[in-house]
């Protein structure tokens, strides 16, 4: 089934389910122009929307995705990517007193997530201001065998640091805390054999039902996402070690950093498909027999540590945002990939699952939301990046403009945004009102505009 017939069927059932289904508005230079005027005006009216005061366990202030249902809890990679948008805002309105404020609810999201960590390195993923409190969470969880904060938390702590020019004394009392949370993950969560990281299980993953985690073996999921998510989080301990004049522990993290780099590549990069991909580590345990009888598979045993998961998942391109993949990798995941139009490239930006998988589906759902196919924004602006930092300009400026005609129409229709959308016709599908990594489409209007662009770290 070609493309073209493939988003007729969708938008067939669609209607058929009584769903209202409508084309983007037409990427011509007139719409994108008052898309982005759309965009803008309406996500800085919104900017502080997301401020929360302390509350409950939550003894500092921080900032939430918005939308009631994620009312007043702090969540971990919703609250770093945030902020990245939340500092484009300013930059774009030029308040310097904003900038001050922010800074406050961003630490404090750092502060409140380092409150909950111990001797052991266990940070949540959510804490809600009825919490219990961390003795009792850890009673009724072995820690060392349960999903955590994604690695991301020491990019928020680098982020904050380097938007305060490379200031990092907020976060000397803690960044013992810190490097033992990212410890944890290099010795409770790396699978020996590989090198790579594995997450437990499909908890919390915050890519709730990607098929490579997704009802999969506890300790089986060596994911992409987690492991691009781990080279960046060591690349900020590096950073944030030289800013605090603690170069031994800035050399120890470089060198972990290209460790984990090398055996992403080693096992991750599929020459065939000219894609990274998740790996399956489920694998039996190669038999050692003492005595001299016969036994099968003895003169041959499996000589590989794990297998390719091929699935075709937008987090495959992580290793381009994250800077690891090399440039020919890079031109092979664009020209095979990103532009295929039955894998990732979509008509409202990139699919999370490509829509040639057995398992693409973009019904509406809430825990797990699904990720098996529908457009959400972190992933857009993940790949954008991607595509911004190996230099596909053109790609690039196709996928800026397809989010922000696709959000703009959202806020002209519905006055918000929504937490995820359809990939054929750009209708958002549920959870109005969520702001989070939407907002980040102003880092894309920025560099489209020739403007100054926050970067993450």
């Amino acid at each position: 089934m070609n493309f073209k017939k493939l988003a007729t069927v969708v938008a067939s059932v669609a209607l058929a389910c009584g769903a209202a289904y409508s084309a983007m508005p037409e990427r011509t230079p007139e719409n994108v122009e008052k898309y982005k005027k759309i965009c803008r005006e309406n996500i800085h009216k919104i900017q502080k929307g997301m401020y929360r005061e302390p509350k409950g366990v939550l003894k500092h202030k921080f900032i939430t995705p918005g939308c009631a249902a994620y009312l007043d809890n702090l969540w971990d990679w919703d609250s770093w990517l945030s902020g990245i948008a939340l500092y484009q805002i300013i930059s774009d309105t030029g308040k310097e007193a904003d900038k001050e404020e922010c800074s406050e609810y961003l630490k404090g999201c750092v502060y409140n997530a380092l409150d909950y960590c111990g001797l052991e390195g266990y940070v949540p993923i959510i804490i809600a201001p009825n919490s219990p409190s961390r003795e009792d969470m850890i009673k009724e969880i072995n820690v060392y065998d349960h999903n955590m904060h994604k690695p991301c938390l020491a990019q928020q702590a680098a982020f904050i640091t380097k938007q305060q020019g490379g200031d990092a004394e907020w976060i000397r009392d803690n960044i013992n805390k810190l490097a033992t949370f990212v410890n944890k993950y290099m010795t409770y969560h790396r699978d020996k054999a590989t090198g790579l990281l594995y997450w437990n299980d499909d908890y919390m993953i915050g890519v709730d039902n990607d098929p490579s985690t997704f009802y999969r073996p506890r300790n089986s999921s060596a994911s992409i996402y987690l492991n691009a998510l781990m080279y960046k989080e060591l690349l900020a301990m590096k950073y944030l070690s030289e800013c605090l004049d603690m170069p031994s522990n800035a050399k120890a993290y470089e060198k972990d950093a290209a460790e984990l780099r090398d055996k992403i590549i080693e096992h991750c990069w599929d020459e065939r498909d000219g894609f990274f991909y998740s790996c399956d580590l489920n694998l039996l345990p190669v038999e050692k027999f003492e005595d001299s009888g016969f036994h099968l598979h003895q003169s041959a045993p499996r000589n590989y540590d794990c297998v390719l998961q091929r699935f075709s998942v937008w987090s495959g391109f992580l290793p381009m945002w994250a800077g690891m993949a090399t440039p020919e990798q890079a031109r092979e995941m664009v020209e095979r990939n990103y532009k295929n139009e039955k894998l990732f490239n979509a008509p409202a930006g990139v699919f999370t699952l490509a829509p040639t998988e057995k398992m693409f589906n973009i019904r509406a759902t809430q825990n797990p939301s699904t990720w098996q196919g529908p457009v959400w924004g972190c992933a857009n602006w993940f790949v954008w990046r991607g595509l911004v930092n190996y230099g596909f300009n053109e790609e690039a400026r196709e996928l800026a403009e397809k989010t922000i005609l696709m959000f703009g129409s959202d806020f002209e229709r519905f006055g918000e945004l929504h937490e995820y959308y359809d990939p054929f016709s750009g209708e958002p599908i549920m959870n109005k009102g969520f702001q989070n990594w939407n907002l980040l489409v102003l880092n894309m209007i920025a560099w489209l505009d020739n403007q100054p662009e926050v970067r993450e770290f």
